[in-house]
């Protein structure tokens, strides 16, 4: 229900017209790290990968169902639980910012240039995040490492 809880959020707060299909997949350290290899060409595992289906707000339809297939979301378990520890918040609250994150990107934004994209980026992730009950209760400083 979170996962749907956090789809849905986004897709209001940006206004999107119509029913729309995510995939969402939970997988482990080693499956992340290999996809994070062969299709961004970094060898290690992160906490979530996006693959968009669509380009410039444009979607296929699911003639089946009538939804716009926006794409795949990637999470990894293990990573999600690390970080909510080394956070100092709940795993729901991390399995949530990762959906949330991840449904942006399949609506076309972006923050790998950083800049101002960035930081709208992480705006409408607390935003989200908040509507849905899952503020933060603090930073994104590691509890045990204040150097990160």
């Amino acid at each position: 229900m979170l996962i749907r809880r956090c789809c849905a959020a986004v897709l209001t707060m940006e206004k999107f017209e119509g029913p729309a299909e995510v995939s969402v997949i939970f997988i482990d350290n080693e499956q992340i790290r290999q996809l994070n290899r062969d299709f961004r060409g970094k060898d290690r595992p992160t906490d979530v990968l996006s693959f968009p289906l669509g380009e410039n707000g444009r979607y296929d339809l699911n003639n089946e169902t009538g939804a716009y297939i926006l794409g795949d979301i990637v999470i990894s378990v293990p990573k999600a639980i690390e970080q909510a520890k080394l956070y100092g918040h709940s795993l729901r609250r991390e399995i949530g910012f990762l959906t949330v994150h991840s449904m942006l990107h399949l609506l076309g934004y972006d923050h790998e240039n950083e800049g101002l994209e960035a930081v709208r980026m992480r705006e409408k992730e607390e935003y989200t995040l908040n509507k849905l009950g899952l503020q933060r209760h603090g930073n994104y400083v590691s509890l045990d490492d204040e150097t990160h």
